[in-house]
């Protein structure tokens, strides 16, 4: 009998989006087919504590989720244990070395929002390992969290972007007037103050008045030393297409965000009932095609792969449509975006955990193909003790 993949699944995490990936996390290893894979639970705390013994949702979640809940099947309790790398023991880090409870996975599937997580952070942690992971590699991951460097990467690829600067938190705690002089004179109002480095809409205000720049400003300083201010596109609507592939990615069909509130902040996201998802969104198909290439073409500017989420503003006045962001980690739980369009696009939810876990293997298995030595440089065998080359080594000096 063929054995089951094992699949790590990363949750929790030093980040204000903390709380949201526990919720895409439950959802992730319900719907993981059980007769193909075997789910390996590895929670991280606030702290950057690593859970890998016992239940680390639970710990997590205070008892109020378990592992035995989500797997549907009676849960063996350990005693808690905390590492500080998640290496298989296939995958040491140092060869011979093995890390005392560290469980074997074949691939990982980091369901990790915001810093430390979404940012590149873990995805070089775990290529050093050496071990397959769902999702964008590390300069994807890292230019798709830094909300000002990935539109830069969008202009330069000719892709549309509402106006925007750059404000950096020691900035405005030496020179308010002049921030915000700066973002009256350059952006003007509304607009948007916002982290540069933040997810699920976490510190974003947006800003009608000069009076109510401080406030916004420290809000989004909270959570980072880089900050945002961006135009508000007037009477957006918020469209969001779901991006699936590696090299050849398709874009799934768009769908639209109605919030409850004047903007789809944290609330409207994971609070709020009235917020509405209209799937696929009221388009002509013409705009429909349009956004969906666009979707292609922001994956393919950072260079992302696996899984990615763009989200687009539409003006209702002015028919302007911008490229407001790319997630790489996007949301998963029950009623995120992401999926529910993969679903109206004709791949359901366990269907579409398949295919991001075989895309994570196969781009693991391209990765393999990287040659790590010149072959070139095989005259560097013949350097001396004393640091000089020998004689006609062929070496730079022969040149």
């Amino acid at each position: 009998m063929k054995r089951r993949i094992r699949v790590g699944v990363l949750f929790g995490g030093k980040s204000g989006e903390h709380e949201v990936s526990l919720l895409s996390a439950q959802s992730v290893i319900r719907a993981l087919d059980k007769t193909k894979y075997e789910v390996i639970p590895i929670g991280i705390t606030k702290e950057g504590r690593w859970l890998t013994r016992g239940d680390p949702m639970k710990a997590l979640t205070g008892g109020a989720v378990t592992i035995a809940d989500l797997l549907g099947t009676p849960s063996i309790v350990e005693p808690e244990s905390s590492i500080s790398l998640p290496v298989p023991r296939r995958r040491e880090l140092i060869p011979g070395v093995q890390a005392d409870g560290i469980p074997e996975v074949d691939v990982i599937f980091p369901v990790l929002h915001g810093p430390f997580g979404e940012d590149g952070t873990i995805q070089g942690l775990l290529e050093l390992a050496g071990i397959p992971y769902v999702g964008a590699g590390v300069l994807a991951s890292a230019v798709g969290m830094d909300k000002a460097v990935m539109k830069d990467v969008f202009r330069a690829h000719g892709l549309p972007v509402a106006r925007y600067i750059v404000i950096f938190r020691r900035e405005w705690e030496r020179d308010p007037e002049g921030v915000m002089d700066r973002i009256e004179r350059e952006i003007g109002f509304p607009c948007f103050v916002k982290p540069a480095n933040l997810g699920s809409s976490v510190g974003v205000s947006r800003v009608k008045r000069r009076e109510e720049l401080p406030a916004a400003l420290a809000e989004a300083a909270r959570y980072g030393r880089k900050m945002l201010a961006e135009r508000a596109i007037p009477a957006a609507r918020e469209i969001e297409v779901s991006v699936l592939g590696n090299e050849d990615p398709i874009a799934s069909v768009p769908g639209e965000v109605i919030p409850a509130g004047e903007f789809y902040d944290y609330a409207a996201k994971y609070l709020d009932d009235r917020t509405q998802l209209v799937i696929p969104a009221p388009l002509d198909e013409a705009l429909a095609e349009r956004i969906r290439s666009l979707a292609l073409e922001a994956f393919r500017a950072i260079d992302a792969c696996g899984m990615a989420r763009v989200d687009f503003l539409l003006s209702r006045e002015t028919g302007e449509l911008v490229v407001n962001e790319i997630n790489t980690i996007p949301g998963f739980t029950a009623v995120s975006m992401y999926p529910r369009l993969w679903e109206a696009s004709g791949l359901p939810y366990p269907a579409l955990l398949d295919r991001l876990i075989e895309l994570a293997l196969e781009r693991y298995r391209d990765r393999q193909r990287d040659a790590i030595a010149y072959e070139g440089l095989t005259w560097l065998s013949s350097i001396r003790a004393d640091g000089a080359p020998q004689e006609d080594d062929g070496g730079p000096s022969a040149r």
